[in-house]
């Protein structure tokens, strides 16, 4: 049913039914589920072109995607980020690249501490690092706490730039560098998607006494 209304665009039901070759019930149904999952919007008019000369009574509703249901397809957005990149390196050169990456890793530093506020440095330093994990799953990088030998470590289990990192690892160093500056510590990026590995894992040092009276568990969070 999406499939059908991004490759042949929007229709009535009595259309999608035609084209599905299914019965008006079922027609319904999917387009019901579709809509309680904001994936559809229904109009009155059609999207483009005059409205259609009908006879008494309502209009046939108009169903297409919203931009919540085009984003469930396949997008080349990782292909143009690559080609991009590629473009500012062949004029610009390694610097250009890392420029680039430094910029995106401020402004990822900003985010985190829009989200982060203004309290979050006076709790311990445990405390600060679960509020940090946690900010970042309110990104999207689906985070979790875990103990480490020298602290603790912060494992993303999602990476929205993985494939284009994996030939910038540029973008991974801006990252570990503006987490630095945001915890106001040393940290060491132990692994990553980009580099092929499962998650990407950030240790964090925390002191032994730090830990001894607070010891964490794991604790995971999404956006």
């Amino acid at each position: 049913m999406a499939a059908s209304l991004l490759n042949d665009g929007p229709a009535t039901a009595s259309v999608l039914g035609v084209r599905l070759g299914i019965s008006a019930t079922a027609v319904r149904r999917h387009l019901d589920s579709l809509s309680a999952d904001g994936m559809v919007q229904a109009t009155d008019r059609p999207p483009y072109g005059p409205q259609p000369t009908r006879g008494r009574g309502r209009p046939a509703r108009t169903f297409a995607l919203t931009s919540d249901g085009r984003a469930q397809f396949p997008a080349e957005y990782d292909e143009l980020a690559a080609d991009a990149l590629a473009f500012v390196e062949e004029f610009g050169g390694h610097d250009a690249v890392s420029a680039f990456a430094r910029s995106r890793g401020a402004a990822l530093e900003a985010r985190l501490l829009v989200i982060l506020g203004d309290d979050w440095r006076r709790a311990s330093d445990l405390d600060q690092v679960r509020a940090f994990a946690a900010a970042l799953g309110d990104l999207g990088f689906a985070t979790s706490v875990d103990p480490a030998p020298a602290g603790v470590q912060v494992c993303q289990h999602h990476c929205p730039v993985a494939h284009v990192a994996g030939q910038y690892p540029q973008l991974c160093e801006a990252e570990t560098e503006a987490f630095a500056r945001l915890l106001g510590r040393h940290v060491q990026r132990l692994a990553t998607i980009a580099n092929g590995d499962g998650v990407c894992t950030t240790v964090i040092p925390i002191s032994l006494r730090t830990l001894a009276m607070d010891s964490p568990t794991t604790e995971r969070t999404s956006a």
